[in-house]
């Protein structure tokens, strides 16, 4: 997926996962690996309170790349906050 359409899809329903994933994009996205980048286009395709649960909850997501690219954007967010 080009880097505008992912934009795109970072446009969420909620202002917490907006602040998650469209920086995570602008900074990390071009860094993945090929099969992180496409579990990153998959996890886009979920609903808005799953992600939210994911991301911001904490609940572990039931397959392990999505357990995988949570982690990646949690870890860039915190890095990001950290001002690392």
């Amino acid at each position: 997926m080009n880097r505008n359409r992912l934009l795109w899809a970072c446009r969420r329903g909620m202002l917490e996962l907006d602040l998650l994933l469209r920086p995570f994009v602008e900074s990390h996205y071009e860094q993945l690996s090929d099969t992180d980048k496409l579990a990153f286009e998959v996890l886009l395709e979920q609903e808005d309170q799953v992600l939210y649960q994911w991301l911001l909850s904490r609940q572990t997501p039931p397959d392990k790349s999505f357990c995988r690219i949570v982690d990646i954007i949690l870890a860039a967010h915190c890095k990001r906050a950290s001002g690392a």
